[in-house]
């Protein structure tokens, strides 16, 4: 169950953003038969799902749409497509993913997995977890972290069994797979100030754990760039330890920069990398993108037009794997719903939609 103490989680950030040093150039991308880590096709965008979190304890989560063959963004599909389904999407959604023809929806506060047929929001099956927090795919396979302290690993063709549970660090976040390996963020959350520092690596053809690497405290959010490299997020203290971006070489499994950078939440897209965070100390909020390429800073602002003012507290991003758009949503007083920006990849506003509350999460659905 998502408690109080992870709406701090989500809700802090810090302003310090200082230059970065040049790193050694990476050529040659990744190319394995895994979920992240490998070149990124050629894709055509249909449309994309916004996965609102809503307020602890409301049960106001929800799920929008935004099509874009006629422009139509519509919220609340999920209440639609599903009337039989009393409570609705459920308290809190934490993560969404498209994976073949399903989209998985994580419930924190509800302890479940949604699992929708992608088109249309139908649901095909609900999976029973306890206090689930993301997931990710490997072949046949989902991986679901659980604050319990373990990755579900579930047969995507039998959604209904867990069919092992890997044990891994405290209150385990986001994951990335490179290759064979599974890397899961540890947060240990719920121990202040003895938090967790450390990422699982898990070998996907036995399913184990096989190391731990050393980090920094809080760790968060987990993504892979295409050259195979892995950036993780430390939230810090809230204090006196800052929040910032690491990055972990995967054929080492060893951590070879520390960009001292804030980050509440990132997406890498090819070659560059946009982050946000969001200081409640000074209100004030960084947009900043890199080049994974060369692990250096391409802009402190990927927002060209002054638009970031406008944006009260930016909580969610996505980048258009096609078109390069850049998506932002801003979650405002978190009970009031919010806006998504489109911003076009040289960093101007396209447009804004009205959300459901505390707009979070992005899944493209591929045509």
């Amino acid at each position: 169950m998502k408690h109080q103490l992870q709406q701090v989680f989500k809700r802090t950030g810090l302003l310090l953003l200082t230059a970065l040093a040049f790193a050694c150039r990476k050529d040659t991308p990744v190319d394995e038969d895994s979920e992240q880590g490998a070149k990124t096709p050629s894709v055509t965008v249909k449309g994309l799902y916004v996965l609102n979190e809503g307020n602890w304890g409301s049960n106001k989560s929800s799920l929008d749409y935004y099509n874009y063959e006629d422009g139509k963004y519509t919220r609340n599909i999920f209440g639609a497509a599903n009337p039989a389904v009393t409570l609705g999407l459920g308290d809190v959604g934490n993560d969404i993913k498209i994976y073949g023809a399903k989209m998985y929806v994580v419930v924190n506060g509800s302890n479940k997995v949604e699992i929708l047929n992608a088109g249309n929001a139908k649901q095909v099956a609900k999976l029973d977890i306890n206090n689930p927090r993301y997931v990710t795919f490997y072949k046949n396979f989902a991986y679901i972290t659980s604050y319990d302290g373990y990755v579900a690993v579930v047969d995507t063709t039998a959604l209904s069994t867990i069919k092992t549970k890997i044990t891994v660090g405290n209150q385990p976040e986001e994951m990335a797979v490179v290759g064979n390996k599974l890397y899961v963020a540890n947060s240990g959350g719920y121990n202040y100030p003895n938090y967790d520092r450390t990422v699982s690596v898990i070998d996907l053809t036995t399913n184990t754990e096989t190391k731990k690497i050393d980090v920094a405290i809080n760790l968060h959010h987990l993504k892979a760039d295409k050259y195979g490299d892995i950036y993780v997020t430390s939230r810090g203290d809230y204090g006196t330890v800052a929040s910032s971006l690491y990055v972990i070489d995967s054929q080492t499994d060893a951590v070879k920069k520390n960009f001292n950078i804030p980050v509440s939440d990132f997406w890498i897209n090819e070659d560059d990398a946009y982050l946000f965070s969001y200081s409640y100390a000074t209100s004030k909020s960084t947009y900043v993108k890199l080049n994974v390429k060369d692990e250096t800073v391409a802009s402190n602002n990927f927002i060209a037009d002054g638009v970031e003012a406008s944006i009260t507290l930016p909580y969610g991003i996505a980048v258009d794997p096609t078109s390069g758009d850049i998506f932002v949503t801003d979650a405002r007083d978190y009970v009031t719903p919010g806006t998504i920006y489109c911003f076009d990849k040289a960093g101007k506003k396209k447009f804004t939609f009205t959300t459901g509350d505390i707009p979070a999460h992005i899944a493209f659905l591929l045509k």
